[in-house]
């Protein structure tokens, strides 16, 4: 076995990264109206070329821009896809866990207002600005985005305007189109490496999640097969050359979680019939649930296990990490395998409670036992 030349990376990461303080100061100052426009970008460019050299030094393959334009990591994106808008009349709220008490994540509920379309590449300067100040490193500069799944797993049925899709099969067909766009352009300017950020697929696997799923009048049984259709749609125009992964976490923001359950409910298909070249999943603790769907992951396909929790500052122990890849090559080929955190650090721009330095000690765990597993 060896270290891999192409993504995913033996040792390889989720996207984001925490916000250092001043990038966070001038975010509040840019929605106070204190600061410009050209300002932030000023301070955010800073920050991203910092965040590169950073990721450079603990030895990884991948570099990302952590983010650091973003808000959020799904509504950014969602909400320039032309047809979505916001209303700040109604709120989307998800309740999250942790073990000292709930948390809620609120923002303006989404409504598709008109026929999807794509305006413009989304976050196509993101890329090019990572891909120009990454030039040179021997990293591969890695393009985060929602899945499409998460248009229609965060709105429900009750934000598509029966006026504009009395037809439910035009919308999906619409979202692949956007997506399908969307990925063509990327790939026109340069991206090699994009990764599908999606909840829902985990999320399917709690029986709470796919109650709440009923009673919106979605189908829970099938929704993950409809999901897996969307984003092979959207990878319809996808280049040569060009790898892609999904990342599917079950939720994180401040450091709580959302859904709970191993990927048993739809890893047959999920592993089956989704065209992605990786699978970006959590393993970090009894939550998580087991290795076994593992099993269905066939020749040629990679996994990455995300073994080092992003949640609390709390270094893994090397050793307990190898045992636990020994554990998951009982049921697919340890070539098969990658290692990585369970999520972001940081996927909304408050971050996950652990410090700057605590991140850097996990990245570099995380390259350390890839060496040693894989060289």
């Amino acid at each position: 076995m060896a270290l891999r030349d192409t993504p995913p990376f033996r040792a390889d990461h989720v996207g984001s990264l925490l916000r250092p303080p001043e990038l966070r100061s001038a975010r509040e100052d840019h929605k106070a109206g204190r600061i410009t426009d050209e300002r932030l970008r000023e301070i955010e460019d800073a920050a991203i070329t910092e965040a590169i050299e950073m990721q450079r030094t603990a030895g990884l393959r991948t570099v990302t821009d952590g983010e650091f334009r973003r808000a959020f990591w799904h509504m950014d994106f969602i909400y320039q896809i032309g047809g979505i808008g916001s209303n700040a009349d109604e709120r989307l709220q998800v309740k999250f866990h942790r073990a000292n008490g709930d948390i809620e994540f609120n923002v303006a509920a989404l409504k598709v207002t008109e026929k999807l379309h794509l305006k413009e590449t989304i976050f196509g300067d993101h890329f090019t600005f990572l891909k120009e100040k990454a030039a040179g490193t021997g990293m591969t500069p890695k393009l985060t985005i929602p899945s499409p799944n998460m248009v229609h797993y965060r709105g429900g049925p009750a934000s598509i305007s029966p006026d504009v899709y009395p037809d439910i099969e035009e919308f999906w067909s619409d979202l692949a189109a956007v997506y399908a766009d969307e990925v063509a352009r990327l790939g026109e300017l340069g991206c090699t490496y994009l990764q599908f950020d999606d909840t829902s697929l985990a999320y399917l696997n709690d029986p709470d999640q796919r109650a709440m799923l009923k009673e919106r009048g979605d189908d829970p049984d099938h929704l993950h097969l409809r999901y897996i259709k969307q984003i092979n749609g959207a990878l319809k125009n996808r280049p040569a050359g060009m790898s892609v992964t999904t990342h599917m976490c079950r939720g994180n923001f401040q450091s709580a979680w959302t859904a709970a359950g191993g990927y048993d409910f739809v890893a047959e298909a999920l592993f089956g019939e989704l065209e992605v070249d990786g699978f970006f999943c959590e393993w970090d603790d009894e939550r998580s649930g087991g290795f076994e769907p593992l099993r269905f992951v066939p020749k040629g396909k990679h996994v990455v296990l995300g073994l080092v929790t992003t949640k609390t500052g709390e270094l893994e122990s090397k050793d307990d990490l190898k045992r636990r890849i020994d554990e998951a090559a009982q049921y697919v080929d340890v070539d098969q395998l990658c290692l990585s955190p369970q999520c972001g650090f940081s996927s909304t721009e408050e971050g996950n409670e652990l410090t700057r330095d605590d991140q850097m000690r996990k990245l570099e765990l995380i390259v350390e036992t890839a060496q040693e597993v894989w060289n």
